[in-house]
């Protein structure tokens, strides 16, 4: 029997993951995942862990208060409220091709993450009526996302890591792949053929599969980088089409719901 086996949420773009044992699913797919980004201060350009590993040890989880905790190792803890939606809090922001204006968290944040990285910054937030459309040709004109790379949601088997793990010949983490969901009971890759399955009382629409980068070869755990390029490496050799290398299942959900970690899992189609 498939069963969602875990749930991660992602409160800041390329931070620290928040396991869940229960979430909640939104018109952006799962509440409060990738809402917040942090952008170069001159250009309005995002940071990720491609260029930051060190991203990876940056805890921004959200507060009773309704905004967000910044945390990192030797750093004293810093409560950022929501800021307001209004046309001076608003900064001009990149997200690969797209280009928006979303509310500004504030100075005293930007202070505290430009210490953490090393180069003035400055951590934005995505209201709904500010979210970014989907790439060109997939979804419908009602599918919409945060600050994910281009989709809302990523789904991984647990047999599909488990494929690759055997193949580097250690245990990889799930979370150097950075996934929403991870399902167990089906086959290695079997995600691969799904285009709409059921969790709960949600379906979610399966839309393309997932392009791997060099973010992959980052420790979750301590943010260094491997120096044998692994899992990429190995990824290449069996898992490339046309240029690029798959892994996962990007996806977006129909309609609002909450789901449980262990919830059976049914293929639609």
């Amino acid at each position: 029997m498939l069963r969602l086996s875990a749930l991660y949420r992602f409160p800041l773009k390329s931070g620290m993951a928040e396991p869940l044992q229960q979430a909640r699913f939104d018109g952006l797919g799962l509440a409060g995942d990738r809402r917040w980004m942090l952008v170069e201060e001159a250009s309005g350009r995002f940071f990720t862990q491609r260029a930051m590993p060190h991203m990876s040890q940056l805890s921004v989880l959200w507060n009773a208060g309704g905004g967000v905790t910044l945390n990192a190792p030797g750093f004293q803890a810093l409560d950022v409220p929501l800021p307001e939606d209004t046309e001076a809090s608003l900064r001009g922001v990149t997200v690969w091709r797209d280009t928006l204006r979303v509310p500004d968290a504030g100075d005293e944040a930007a202070q505290w993450l430009s210490e953490f990285m090393g180069k003035p910054t400055r951590m934005v937030h995505v209201p709904d009526n500010r979210a970014r459309w989907l790439p060109s040709g997939y979804g419908t004109v009602e599918d919409k996302v945060g600050f994910a790379d281009g989709f809302p949601l990523l789904l991984i088997g647990q047999a599909s890591l488990d494929d690759l793990s055997a193949k580097v010949g250690w245990p990889l983490e799930m979370l150097r792949f950075r996934p929403n969901l991870v399902v167990e009971g089906s086959e290695a890759f079997a995600e691969d053929g799904w285009k709409r399955i059921r969790i709960g009382d949600i379906e979610f629409r399966l839309l393309k599969g997932c392009s791997r980068c060099i973010l992959t070869t980052i420790d979750p755990k301590t943010g260094e980088r491997t120096q044998d390029r692994e899992p990429l490496t190995t990824l290449k050799t069996y898992r490339e089409r046309e240029g690029e290398v798959w892994f996962g299942q990007n996806m977006v959900s129909d309609g609002p719901g909450i789901l449980d970690v262990g919830m059976p899992v049914t293929v639609l189609e």
